[in-house]
Formats: C-alpha cells, structure tokens, sequence
C-alpha cells in the first residue's frame, strides 16, 4: 500500500479521486491500494523552552541555544498551561499507523518550503524510516495531479529546500524565544514579542511613522498660466518656484502685463511601455490592497481557496515568470473565456503571445500565478475579484507593448520658463485590456495638445499663483510596506530593479501576509484606512530597539538569501546555524543591558464573565487579559467585521444596534442585532417583521 500525505483534508480529497481511494475512514480515505489522509497545516513543531527544563523568563538563562532541537505536536492554552491539541494527537496517530502499515510514502503537501517542512516534521517526529516520493505540481486541477503522479521525484531531491525551511524554523526560534524574553526582562513586566523578520518590519513602519510626523512642511509658489489661441486653450506651469509669496505676485504681475507667451521648444519621444509582468503572491497582495484595501493575509487567504477550488496556480510562488512549456499551453488556458463578460473580447483578439514574461531560469519552485483554465462557479464577490484580477493581469502580460508619443513644450515670458505636456497613444497594446491608459504618475501629462511650433505666441489671459507646499513621505500602506519588505528596504519603482533584490528582500512571499498580521496581533500597529500606524505599544519598542541589531534590515535580508541558497545546495546550513546563534548571542546582551519604560493605555471594560475590568479591543477580538477567564468576543461574524462600538455595546449593554450586512452561509445578506446570551456568545436577535426573533447562525 501506498500512503499521500496532504496539507488539507480538502486536498486530500482531491488526490484520493484521482487515485480511486473512494472509500471514507476516519482521518483518511483509502481505495486501489492507496490511502490518502492529511495534515491540518503545522502538526508538529519546535518545542518550546519549557521542554528543555527551562520555566519562566530567567536573566541567567539565556540566550537558549539547544543543542538539539525537539519536536512536539501543535499545543493549545488551557488556562495558564499549553497542553497537545486532541485533534493534533488523533491525526498523528492515524498518520503514524498508515506509515507503519505502507511500503512507500507520497509526499503531496503544498509544494514549497513551508511544505516540506510541514510533512518532514511529521514524519521525523514519528521517527519513520519509510522510502518517500514528492508530488511537485503547480495547480490542483485533475490533469495536474495526474500529470505529478506519473512523474514522481525522489524525496531525497528536495533535502536542501528541508535543510532552508528548518534552518528558518530554528532561526525563527533562536532569535524570537531569546529577544522576547530579554525584552520582557528588561521591561519587568508584561511579556514583550521581538522576531527575526517582525522586528524589522515593525521598524519600517514607525521609522516612516515618526519621519511622517516630524515633518516640517514648507510653503512654496508657481505660476499657472491661462493661455488661449484659436479656440485652444494650456495651462502651463512655471518651472521655477518661489518661496517668498511677495516676491511670487510681484513676477506674476509682470508676466499678466506681457500678454504673450511664446513657444521656446516642442520635443517629441516615443515611449514603449512594456506589459507589466504575472504576479506572484507580493505583486498580488500590493495590488489588491492599493486597489480594493484587501489585507496582505485576506488576498492570500482568497487565492488560497481559488487555487484549492482548481481555478488558479500555487498563489505562494515568488516567480513573475512562466517556463517555455507552461507558456505554451496559455492559448489553450484562455480559449474557454471567449463569452467572458469582462474579457472575452480581449481574448478573442489576442494572437500572437508577448512573451516577455517567459524566462526559464526565472523560474523557481513554481511559476506566476496564471488561470487553470477551469471557470469559476459561485464565487464570492471578493473571490471574483481576485480571480478577474489574476485573469487581467494574464491578458495584459501577454499583449503588445503599449507605444505613446510624448510631448513636452516649453513657453517662455520674460526669460521664465514655463513647461506642459501631454501624450498620444499610437498603440493601446496591453493598456486597452483594463482600459487606464496611464499610470498614477502619468495622469497629468497624458493630455492631448493642440498643434504646436516653436515660436508660437499666445494670448496669456491672466496668471495664477499657485500655493504649495512640500510633503512628507506617506505613511505605509500594506502595498507599500509589501514593496519594502521584497526589497530589503530600498524604495523602488523600477520592475527590473525590484525583480533584482527578490532574493534579498525580508521574509518571503508566503510569510509576508503573516509576519504583517503578527505585529496586528501584538498590539504593535493599527490600520488606519489604508494606512498602518504604529500604537503606543509598537513606538515603545521601536524606539527602545531601533539601534539594534535586531532592527537591521539588511541583515535580516541577507539571511533570507542565505536560506535562498541553502535550498539550493550552495550553502551549508550548519554554518548558517552558527551565524545565528552568534547573532542570537549578540542581541540578547544588547537587550539585557537596556530599561524599557512603558505604560498600557489601552482602554479596559468590565468582563461580562469575571467582572474585572480587564476587557481590550484587539483587531481580531475583544479579549479579557484575565488568564483565569479567558473570555473572548470575535469581531468577525457571519463575514461581518465588528465595529469598536458594536464590541462595547455589547460589553457594557449586553446588546448592539441593529447592523447590517451579514451573510448566511447561502451568502444571503440580512440585518440583526447582536445579544450576549446566558452563556455570555453573541447571538442574533431580529426585529418582530423577521421569521425568527433570535437564533444561532
């Protein structure tokens, strides 16, 4: 018998189709020869201090540096204790008996680091010895996985990409377990987080934060000039700037008296613009969020469940590339969309595939994430916009190059200079897919001019002074920090360049989401519209860290390509080992040596259940900082995010308002207020025209 281990049920369920194991058990399904069970994600993982006999935060005891590192089954809190999850324990046990009774194992978790480490964890923690095959495949269509099976790998092939994921996992350990504490020592109370990628992310934010705050804006003038001749009418604007407002009406006043403006110089250029590349995971996250204010975990969390659903590619893939083979069955991909609402002319009209976006040895584990071909069926309104972005972005990725004449003119009065510009597109090419025609950046020279020649005059009608004034860098936005983070700190617009620091940028496209999530769920950062703003809390550490090592960008980026290259067989991972414990060393008598002053403002309410007022609103729930209660409120119900008002309504109340905008799980809409029942859950309650007054959804 065979066993296929998958990171999901819902995977799972998938193989087993295809390879007639049709016959349901208890944590596996089994048919043909073959059984088929599962992981839910992280099984197993590296044991915590407590394991190695060490108990509290004690100055004396770091920095931990295990000798050997031990694996334990995934842990849940119980009161002040962590104890192993039963579910965790019953689907080890299912596992370990399958690979005692197989002859082989079919290693089928997701295909990449995170993977790997995943199903290499289970199975070192079981101590198994079995002969294993990896399942590699970009799509869970059918023809996907069956085209995998018939071309297993060796497991042994994929031993360096185990070697990076558990050379990030302990590094993660070392650097987080012994920066926490020695924060929280040095703080003396409350329990402080510090991470190898978190840290310096959290710097990113506050450092633009506080440069953001701290800016002095200055005020500065130009002149505007209304110019009109034969019916046309400009608008130039004067290249030189003034920054006494009195000297700025004084030059006004003598070009209105001129009249004339004459034109000094017309230049013309022809710009391509090339296609923008596929997306992978960062691409998609940046814009999903500038476009539609997704989260960087939400727009992960989608793709997810579109490529589960067979409807596109591995979403957590950091190529923009396609191979010379995938590129080939494009064409066909794109033939079923033909009566597509939103693009089906589009496909119907493109031929001859742009291949700009096909580079072989730009490939990694797994291409750019493209369509499967399948088409969707009932998806969610945020699922379909996710999927027609992935779908534009293919069709624009494949098109011509979009080719503009550009035109700069510059007027002269009285020896100032005064410049417009404008642009003629000649050739839409992948621009007419979506239908902008220019970038954020481009918008105000992509008007069309009239005729223009050098030594033209026009009537100047009369003269504006325009008042500015110089600003700071905006706050990040998650596409922004996203855009950051993928290149080691270095704000670039330029693709190429962006492309060219990948592989040092900080964390990796499939943890960005989470690390981003992490400083949400430690009270480090708030979303403020689209903006993250770092809390009291966050600025606290930032600014008690923010000349440590822990903070260095270009550090943490360079290990991120040190891991790149261990999973490549070009560096040894016992060396990069050694390197963090060093570092890990280092940072703990860096933290130990400081005082870290704080004070919690966070705003406290009464808890329903242990009436201490020790209730706080985090950005996931309202939670009582008791650990003898442990009560807690999720704001997200029925795909309804709860206002800080609907929480402390209910906190203080036992009852909101009505609140519209939840959904049933046929993703019906309807209105209902919230109650704390008798056992303190947030129930509905309908108003008398309902068919029920209240109820559990």
């Amino acid at each position: 018998m065979k066993v296929v281990i998958a990171e999901k049920p819902s995977v799972a369920r998938d193989i087993a189709a295809i390879v007639g194991a049709t016959s349901r058990k208890d944590g596996y399904l089994e048919g043909n020869n073959y059984a088929v069970t599962w992981a839910f994600g992280h099984l197993v993982g590296l044991a915590m201090p407590e394991e190695y006999g060490i108990k509290g935060f004690q100055k004396e005891n770091l920095p931990i540096l295990p000798d050997d590192f031990k694996l334990i089954p995934r842990h849940i809190k119980e009161g002040k204790e962590y104890k192993p999850d039963p579910g965790t324990m019953k689907q080890l046990k299912v596992i370990r008996e399958l690979f005692d009774k197989c002859e082989r194992i079919i290693v089928a978790t997701d295909a990449g680091r995170e993977g790997e480490l995943i199903f290499r964890y289970i199975y070192n923690y079981l101590a198994c010895k079995k002969p294993f095959d990896r399942l590699w495949i970009s799509s869970l269509t059918d023809q996907a996985i069956r085209g995998g099976l018939q071309s297993l790998r060796p497991g042994s092939e994929y031993d360096h990409l185990y070697y990076s994921a558990k050379a990030r996992s302990q590094a993660d350990w070392l650097v987080g377990i012994n920066a926490s504490q020695a924060l929280s020592i040095s703080a003396g109370s409350g329990v402080w987080s510090l991470g190898r990628v978190q840290t310096p992310t959290l710097a990113m934010v506050c450092s633009r934060y506080l440069e953001n705050k701290d800016f002095v804006s200055q005020k500065y003038w130009q002149h505007k000039l209304n110019l009109s001749k034969e019916g046309n009418v400009l608008s130039p604007v004067s290249e030189d700037k003034y920054n006494d407002r009195m000297e700025a009406d004084n030059i006004a006043g003598q070009i209105s008296q001129n009249g004339i403006a004459t034109v000094k110089s017309v230049e013309k250029k022809t710009v391509k613009q090339e296609p923008p590349l596929l997306y992978d995971l960062t691409a998609l996250q940046k814009e999903a969020n500038s476009k539609h204010a997704f989260s960087a975990d939400k727009t992960l969390s989608i793709a997810q469940k579109l490529y589960e659903g067979k409807l596109i590619t591995y979403p957590r893939t950091g190529s923009r590339y396609l191979s010379a083979d995938v590129f080939e069955t494009v064409p066909t991909l794109l033939s079923g969309f033909n009566e597509h609402s939103l693009y089906g002319e589009t496909v119907k009209q493109l031929k001859d595939l742009n291949n700009r976006s096909v580079n072989d040895a730009k490939v990694t584990d797994h291409h750019a994430i493209i369509l499967t071909g399948n088409k969707p069926g009932n998806l969610s309104g945020d699922e379909n916009l996710i999927f027609d972005m992935i779908f534009c972005r293919m069709l624009e990725a494949f098109s011509t190059t979009c080719i503009k004449e550009q035109t700069t003119v510059r007027f002269e009065v009285q020896e100032k200079i005064f410049l417009t510009k404008g642009a003629i597109i000649n050739q839409a090419g992948w621009r007419s897919v979506s239908g902008v025609m220019a970038d954020e950046n481009e918008k105000d020279d992509n008007n069309t001019l009239p005729p223009l020649n050098e030594g033209d005059q026009w009537n100047i009608d009369s003269t504006d002074t325009l008042e500015k004034q110089t600003k700071p860098r905006p706050l990040h936005t998650e596409a922004s920090l996203l855009s950051v983070m993928e290149t080691c700190g270095k704000e670039l617009t330029d693709e190429a360049e962006r492309e060219a620091l990948k592989e040092s940028g900080i964390g990796t496209p499939a943890t960005r989401a989470a690390i981003i999530e992490t400083l949400f769920s430690r009270e480090y950062i708030v979303r403020d519209k689209k903006s993250l703003v770092p809390t009291n809390k966050g600025l606290v550490v930032y600014l008690a860290v923010k000349d440590k090592k822990i903070t260095d960008v270009a550090m943490t980026g360079s290990w991120e390509n040190a891991l790149n290259k261990i999973a490549t067989g070009e560096m040894n991972a016992a060396d990069f080992h050694k390197g963090i414990e060093v570092y890990a060393g280092q940072i703990t008598a860096e933290l130990l040596a400081m005082h870290l002053e704080h004070k919690d403002e966070k705003v406290k309410y009464i808890c329903p259940k242990c009436k201490n007022e020790s209730v706080v609103l985090l950005q996931k729930v309202a939670k009582c900082k008791n650990e003898d209660c442990g009560y807690v409120i999720f704001r997200n119900k029925s795909g309804k995010d709860l206002s800080d008002k609907h929480l402390i309504d209910l906190l203080t109340k036992g009852k909101t308002s009505l609140i519209k905008g939840f959904k049933s799980k046929a993703e019906k809409t309807f209105d209902a207020c919230l109650r704390l029942d008798d056992t303190l859950k947030p129930v509905f309650e309908f108003d008398n025209t309902g068919k029920k007054k209240s109820g559990k959804r």
